[in-house]
């Protein structure tokens, strides 16, 4: 309940003063939830490997079936990129 109360803080916040905030997490619903962009990043070093354009209304629920395609699609990009680095 505490994170889901966040996630509608922290909209409204973004919705009140317009400004850029940068969110750093490894949970893919939070990012979508939580992103205009999510911004995959390769390991050692870290290097920009794919990027998503959020385009959902706000305020957004992590809950919802729209927020899940997005992360369902990251998830597997995901897995892909970490198969490719098995391979290596």
């Amino acid at each position: 309940m505490t994170r889901e109360q966040l996630y509608g803080d922290l909209q409204e916040i973004w919705q009140a003063r317009r400004k850029t905030i940068v969110f750093v997490t490894h949970n893919v619903r939070e990012a979508v939830c939580l992103g205009d962009r999510v911004v995959l990043f390769s390991p050692h070093p870290g290097r920009i490997r794919e990027e998503f354009s959020i385009n959902l209304p706000r305020p957004r629920d992590i809950n919802s079936p729209n927020l899940a395609q997005y992360a369902m699609e990251i998830t597997a990009a995901l897995k892909s990129h970490r198969k490719t680095q098995v391979a290596d």
